[in-house]
C-alpha cells in the first residue's frame, strides 16, 4: 500500500480543520460541522467514504456516555455536595496553591483508574470551579492538570480508557495483568507529569488567601440531603457497573445509562431543565470529529501507518525499536486524531503479525502507552480535554479560558516529557513487557 490521492484530500481536510480550530478563527463545534460535511462530501465524489460510513464513525458509546454522566451532574449540582466536598477540600490544603492542585490530579488519577476519565473529568470540573472560586485562583491550571493526569491515570488500568478495552479484548489481557505491567510505569510517569506541570504553571499557582477558611462550614453546604442520599445510590450502581462492565458485555454509556434511569426515577426532575444543562456543542464538536477521522481511516491512511509498524516488527531484533516507535506515533496521532479509530485500526494489523509467529505482547503495551498519553498534547486530543476547555469557557472568568495556544503551550512539553519517561522504564524493563 502507498499514500494515494484519497488519503492526501482526507488529510488536507482534517489539516484544515485543525487550523480554523487552533486558530480560533471560527468556533471549533461550527468548524467540525463543516469539516465533516465536506468530508463526507468529497469522500461520496471519490468513493471512499459513504454517509452509511460517517454515522457508523460516529462514536455512540462516547456520546452517550457524555449525555449521560453531564445530566447525571446537573442532578447533583442541587444538593450540594460540590459545595460541600469544595469546602472540606479546600480547608484540607489550608488554601495553599500547589498542594491543591497535587490534591484534586492525585484524587482525579486514582479514580479515572476505576471509572473512565472522561466521567471523573465531568464530576470533577465543576468541583475545581466552587473551590478555586472561594481562594480567588484562576481554575484555568487545575483543569488542565485535571483532564491531563486523568489522561495519564486512565492508561494504568484496563477499565480506564476505551483503548485499553479495545487492547484487553483483542489481546486476552485480563484486569490483574494490565495493572500490573501498565501500574508502576504510569505510577513514574504520574510523579514526573505533576512536577512538570507545577513547574508549567509555576506563576500562575500563587499562595492562596487562607483567610477565607475561616468563615467556610460545609455542614451547611448540603441544601437536599434527601435528594442526595438517593443520588449516592445512583452514582454506586454506576460505579459498580463500570467495574463489571466488561464482563456483563455492557457498554459503559449503557451502565451509565442505567444510572441515569434509576435517577430519572427516583427524582422525578423536569426534563426539559435538566436538557438545558447539558453542553450540546461539545456533543456535536464530537460527532463532527469522529466524521472526519473516519473519513481519515476509510482513505487507508492507518492502515498504511500500520502496515510501515508491521515491516519492522517482522525483524526480531528491532522489536525493541518497533515498540517504541508504535509508542510515538500513537501518541502523536492521538494528539491530532481520536485515539480510538487508531486502536481500532491497529488491532487487526498486531493479530495478523501473531499469526506470523511475532511476539506481538511488546507491541500491545507500547500501543496502550501511546494513545494513553497522546491526547494530552492538544485541547481535543482527549475527550477529558474538550470538557474541560467547555467549562473553562462557561465558568465566567476570561482568565480562565483555555484557548488552543494556552493548552499547546502546556500540553506538548507534558505529552513529550511523558513520553521520554515511560519510554526510558520500557526500554530498561523491556524483558518485563516481553
Amino acid at each position: 500500500m502507498h499514500v494515494d490521492t484519497n488519503m492526501i484530500v482526507a488529510t488536507s481536510v482534517l489539516a484544515i480543520v485543525y487550523a480554523l480550530i487552533f486558530t480560533d478563527v471560527i468556533h471549533r463545534t461550527s468548524a467540525a460541522i463543516i469539516g465533516s460535511v465536506v468530508m463526507v462530501g468529497v469522500g461520496m465524489w471519490m468513493g471512499f467514504y459513504t454517509q452509511e460510513d460517517a454515522l457508523t464513525a460516529i462514536d455512540g458509546n462516547t456520546i452517550l456516555l457524555l449525555l449521560a454522566m453531564m445530566i447525571v451532574v446537573a442532578l447533583l449540582r442541587p444538593t450540594g455536595v460540590f459545595e460541600f466536598v469544595a469546602i472540606r477540600i479546600t480547608k484540607l490544603t489550608g488554601g495553599n496553591s500547589k498542594l491543591l492542585l497535587i490534591y484534586l490530579t492525585f484524587a482525579v488519577s486514582v479514580i479515572s483508574t476505576i471509572l473512565d476519565n472522561v466521567t471523573t473529568v465531568i464530576v470533577f470540573a465543576p468541583l475545581t470551579i466552587l473551590i478555586t472560586r472561594i481562594l480567588h485562583l484562576n481554575p484555568m491550571p487545575y483543569l488542565m492538570a485535571e483532564a491531563m493526569l486523568s489522561n495519564v491515570g486512565g492508561v494504568a488500568t484496563l477499565v480506564g480508557d476505551p483503548p485499553n478495552i479495545i487492547i484487553g479484548s483483542a489481546a486476552g489481557i485480563d484486569f490483574t495483568r494490565f495493572l500490573v505491567h501498565m501500574g508502576p510505569t504510569i505510577a513514574l510517569v504520574w510523579i514526573v507529569t505533576t512536577a512538570l506541570i507545577l513547574f508549567l504553571f509555576r506563576k500562575e499557582l500563587p499562595k492562596g488567601d487562607g483567610a477565607t477558611l475561616i468563615d467556610l462550614d460545609e455542614s451547611q453546604a448540603v441544601t437536599d440531603a434527601a435528594g442526595l442520599k438517593r443520588m449516592l445510590v445512583v452514582i454506586a450502581v454506576i460505579i459498580l457497573l463500570f467495574f463489571v462492565h466488561h464482563r456483563l458485555h455492557v457498554y459503559p454509556a449503557f451502565a451509565a445509562l442505567i444510572g441515569l434511569a434509576l435517577a430519572l426515577a427516583l427524582l422525578r426532575p423536569k426534563p426539559e431543565l435538566l436538557l438545558s444543562e447539558v453542553n450540546w456543542s461539545v456533543m456535536v464538536f464530537f460527532a463532527g470529529l469522529f466524521v472526519i477521522v473516519g473519513g481519515v481511516e476509510s482513505s487507508g491512511l492507518f492502515d498504511l501507518i500500520g502496515e510501515s509498524v508491521a515491516g519492522m516488527a517482522r525483524d526480531p531484533s528491532a522489536l525493541l525499536i518497533t515498540a517504541l516507535s508504535l509508542m510515538w506515533i500513537a501518541a502523536i496521532l492521538s494528539a491530532i486524531v481520536d485515539n480510538i479509530p487508531f486502536t481500532v485500526a491497529m488491532v487487526p494489523i498486531i493479530l495478523g503479525l501473531e499469526s506470523q509467529n511475532v511476539n506481538v505482547t511488546p507491541l500491545w503495551w507500547a500501543l496502550a502507552i501511546g494513545v494513553g498519553l497522546g491526547g494530552n498534547g492538544t485541547h481535543i486530543g482527549a475527550t477529558a480535554n474538550v470538557v474541560v476547555v467547555a467549562v473553562s469557557e462557561e465558568c465566567g472568568i476570561p482568565d480562565a479560558r483555555i484557548s488552543p495556544r494556552k493548552w499547546l503551550r502546556i500540553g506538548l512539553p507534558t505529552m513529550f516529557v511523558s513520553l521520554i519517561a515511560a519510554s526510558l522504564v520500557y526500554a530498561v524493563f523491556f524483558d518485563f513487557f516481553r
